[in-house]
């Protein structure tokens, strides 16, 4: 995996012999393998200009564009390889894979049982034929086709595949999901309800390896798969409902290289963006919600588990769990969210916007150091800093203190709001090594009990403002008090970000309660996430964060926020759609409306606009 090199021998031979579509291919694959998309793309080009029917280079063309999140690119070249040869498997199963993450788990199965006819035991299409089938509520086929990859042992000696390791979790979890299809979701909590072991374990990606773990019960007869809901079939005003959600959620699609738009994330997300609001607007009039069995005032973490649960539905994949209710003793010893930027030669392309704001603070960072413990060479070090203009630049100042030779961790503080002077633990950069091309450069936040309740604290105080700011609102709508709220949301939400307290999703769990929060005040958000704005949220999946984490306060956070938010006033058919929590009572219910197809909103744009 030594791309560098690899990449200077297959151009040395090019430039030997220029006509090789397969050194060409493997150029474009040592570009690949480091991150680097578009030039891998011109590459695999190159390689089709002297290959007009070269399959390999199609495929991965379209994988490509499928990293960079073009989704219409991608499939044009995936098709492209599937027309020289419709039984090329790896490219049925990478167009399946695709099309998963896309929201269109239909398309998808029909690739993955094509990829079994041809290659029955290919373990990733087996594993996520079964996943298709769980998300979409056929839970019988599902559990069969995971049962299929368990039955697949490693032999001795050799490492177990990343679907062999995830089954058992996905298998159990969907038994969970069925058993409560039709049980109303006010009244059970999943985390609560699945064992500490198996939560933490989970979401770690450990082996199933679990001290007296009690296997769930098995599919139970009386309790029926989900079946297909045409769209006609819902009422005029949920059909409305569905179609505002889906334009909701496109909202908060990152246009970022590196983000593969999910239909059905957005219609998800979109859903839980206005149940939001309808449970933040009843709170606000005194009303009472139902969470986990009991009937009381709604608190910040309800209005989070909303999103929560549409989240957790939309991929079952995905563990979105919160880390404070996991087991003490994995808390204790803290829980990472780890995200690498750079590691060995490879580069993250999510967040390479981030790189300069990053490298900027670094260099602030290392100044403060040397004023501190070494003023004589402050000089010789802030001429050194001028110069370091690429992470890797840093590599010769770490040499200037014995204490960084080898590396050096960098914090960032999150100021409190509620004690002035106070500062909590954000997130921390690492980088080490000692040359280019062997080079970590990552962040993380580690949750730990203390300053997961130094966070809550925080946001407690906030959302207690927060419901007082909007119980004023709705009796009169001055200017200000809209305001006030407003700042109160999107600093209750840059705690949120800085705490990361889901083992996934944080970050578009976290936009869906910003908007649905404001359009609970009255305000709607008309602007798109700005292009390589990503919000940077940290956990695999969506990115408003790395705003709020880099940011130097709340205040500093609301300001960049509102600046591209465009925020203005709601458009009064919104109070008109029926309320989500009693149109989808149910996990069945909740499956159904995702699986739906709305493609007729666009015929009717009946959206609100």
């Amino acid at each position: 995996q030594d791309y560098a090199t690899a990449h200077e021998d297959f151009q040395r031979s090019l430039e030997l012999n220029k006509n090789q579509p397969i050194a060409m291919l493997y150029k474009g694959l040592t570009f690949f393998h480091r991150g680097l998309l578009k030039e891998a793309i011109e590459t695999f080009k190159e390689a089709l200009r002297q290959k007009a029917d070269f399959i390999d280079a199609y495929k991965s063309l379209g994988q490509a564009y499928r990293e960079l999140g073009n989704f219409d690119a991608a499939t044009e070249n995936f098709q492209k390889a599937l027309l020289l040869n419709q039984n090329h498997v790896q490219t049925l199963q990478l167009k399946g894979m695709m099309l998963y993450h896309h929201g269109s788990l239909d398309e998808a199965l029909k690739n993955f049982k094509r990829c079994l006819q041809l290659e029955p035991y290919n373990e990733v299409c087996q594993y996520m034929k079964g996943l298709s089938h769980v998300a979409m509520g056929q839970f019988y086929e599902g559990i069969k086709a995971q049962t299929k990859v368990m039955l697949n042992d490693p032999i001795p000696g050799q490492k177990a595949s990343p679907e062999y390791l995830k089954v058992k979790y996905l298998r159990e979890y969907s038994r969970y999901l069925h058993a409560h299809l039709d049980t109303p979701l006010t009244e059970y909590n999943i985390d609560i309800d699945l064992p500490g072991n198996f939560k933490d374990h989970w979401a770690k990606n450990l082996p199933f390896l679990i001290e007296n773990y009690e296997e769930q019960p098995g599919l139970q007869p009386h309790i029926k798969d989900v079946l297909f809901q045409n769209f006609e079939s819902y009422k005029h005003d949920v059909q409305e409902l569905i179609c505002v959600a889906d334009h909701l959620g496109s909202m908060m699609q990152y246009e970022t290289p590196g983000f593969l738009p999910n239909k059905r994330i957005h219609r998800a997300m979109g859903l839980a963006t206005l149940e939001v609001m309808q449970a933040v607007q009843r709170t606000w009039a005194n009303s009472k919600v139902r969470m986990n069995g009991k009937t009381r005032l709604m608190q910040w973490r309800d209005m989070f588990d909303i999103a929560v649960k549409w989240r957790r539905i939309a991929d079952p994949d995905q563990p979105v769990l919160w880390l404070d209710q996991m087991p003490a003793r994995s808390l204790s010893r803290g829980f990472n969210n780890h995200i690498n930027l750079i590691r060995g030669q490879v580069i993250n392309m999510r967040y390479l916007e981030y790189f300069e704001k990053i490298l900027h603070f670094i260099k602030d960072r290392i100044l403060v150091y040397h004023g501190a413990n070494n003023p004589k060479g402050l000089l010789e070090v802030r001429e050194a800093l001028e110069k370091v203009h690429k992470v890797e630049d840093l590599l010769p100042i770490m040499k200037f203190n014995s204490k960084t030779r080898d590396g050096f961790t960098v914090n960032t503080k999150v100021p409190s709001l509620k004690d002035q002077g106070k500062e909590y633990d954000g997130f921390t950069i690492t980088i080490t090594g000692d040359r280019v091309g062997n080079i970590l450069f990552s962040v993380e936040t580690q949750t730990t009990e203390e300053r997961t309740q130094l966070y809550h604290a925080e946001i407690d105080a906030l959302y207690k403002d927060l419901t007082a700011k909007g119980k004023i609102l709705i009796l009169s709508a001055e200017l200000g008090e809209v305001d006030a709220v407003c700042n109160l949301i999107l600093s209750l939400v840059y705690y949120f970000y800085n705490l990361m307290p889901l083992s996934r999703g944080s970050s578009v769990i976290a936009y869906s309660v910003i908007m649905g929060a404001l359009m609970a005040s009255g305000k709607e958000i008309s602007g798109k996430i700005p292009k390589g704005k990503a919000n940077l949220i940290f956990l695999h999946f969506q990115l408003v964060d790395f705003e709020a984490m880099t940011a130097p306060g709340s205040e500093a956070f609301s300001k960049i926020a509102r600046s591209w938010m465009n925020l203005k006033s709601i458009s009064p058919s919104y109070k008109s759609l029926p309320s989500i929590s009693e149109t989808f009572p149910t996990l069945r219910t909740m499956i159904e409306v995702l699986n739906t197809d709305s493609s007729h909103c666009f015929k009717k744009t009946i959206v609100v606009v």
